[in-house]
């Protein structure tokens, strides 16, 4: 492949990589407006339908009784948005991870193929400073693995977080609420 071919083929995948970017990015919005239409929805029903039932009560502790058995819903819907809204932002990072990982592993595999060719024509004695850049991409090669290793494992614990935070607040509602109710 001559050189020119070889830019128009690195052009030609920048742009499929520019596109399919724009595409996760574009579908992680439209999905975010949709969670954002659905709870506002869900959240104006249920407001309707709680002031409904609050406007109802015929005293002041049938009153805080409805109070503290609506809190628990709204707080588990609040939870439940938040956790999507991270599992749509998480899912979007990942996707454009594979993105890079992709154009990454594609770029080393053109400028180890470019070494390759330039040592064949290159003059005798240069096979040292051939040596001494593939070593260096092959360092960089290991440090971007391990920072990429890194990486993931920080996204895993901070899921872990998430769930354990989520779980802890829906549970200490809900015992405040039992509190409540059986005061």
């Amino acid at each position: 492949m001559s050189f020119p071919d070889q830019i128009g083929a690195a052009n030609k995948a920048s742009i499929e990589a520019a596109l399919t970017l724009a595409n996760t990015a574009f579908s992680s919005a439209e999905k975010l407006a949709t969670l954002n239409l659905n709870t506002a929805r869900s959240i104006l029903e249920d407001s309707v339908s709680n002031a409904k039932s609050l406007l109802g009560a015929k005293d002041a502790q049938e009153l805080l009784a409805l109070q503290a058995s609506l809190a628990q819903p709204t707080i588990e819907k609040f939870v439940t948005y938040s956790r999507s809204v991270y599992e749509i932002s998480a899912a979007a990072q990942e996707d454009v991870s594979k993105i890079f990982e992709s154009q990454f592993g594609e770029i080393n595999k053109n400028l180890t193929a470019a070494l390759d060719k330039a040592a064949k024509s290159a003059p005798a004695g240069s096979d040292v400073a051939v040596a001494a850049v593939k070593s260096a991409i092959a360092a960089a090669n290991s440090a971007y693995d391990s920072i990429n290793k890194a990486a993931k494992q920080v996204a895993e614990i901070a899921e872990a977080n998430v769930a354990a935070a989520t779980s802890a607040t829906v549970k200490a509602v809900g015992s405040a609420s039992k509190a409540k109710k059986a005061a």
